[in-house]
């Protein structure tokens, strides 16, 4: 992965947050029960570099559309969504990984995913 400036990153993100939270309030939602939906900031600086590194991949476009399949009512739409997880699971875990500012973030966000879940249960890990 590239260098990148954290710190950077993360006043990016925050910026993001803050224009999601104002729209959102705009629309008249009601903050206390939307925030805690909200991704945190790091999260989004994690979902960044995961973008980055999809780039870095040229994995975008075949992500987006695994994406749009995984949203469908096709029969392989749970295929998709798992394969996702994969992807995301192995970059997400790289992130954690080489930014140690992240870890506990990455980490986080890879305890949510189902198949992580899944396979660790089967490997007698959780």
């Amino acid at each position: 992965m590239v260098d990148v400036d954290i710190a950077r990153l993360r006043e990016f993100a925050r910026d993001e947050l803050d224009v999601l939270i104002e729209h959102r309030s705009r629309q008249g939602e009601d903050p206390w029960e939307f925030l805690p939906d909200m991704p945190t900031v790091d999260e989004l600086v994690v979902l960044s570099l995961r973008d980055d590194a999809l780039d870095e991949r040229n994995q975008t476009a075949e992500y987006l559309m695994a994406r749009l399949a995984a949203r469908s009512t096709r029969a392989d739409a749970d295929d998709h969504r798992r394969a996702l997880e994969r992807i995301d699971a192995e970059i997400i875990r790289a992130i954690g990984i080489e930014h140690p500012a992240l870890t506990r973030t990455a980490w986080m966000m890879l305890g949510r995913m189902q198949h992580v879940r899944d396979d660790a249960a089967d490997a007698g890990g959780v």
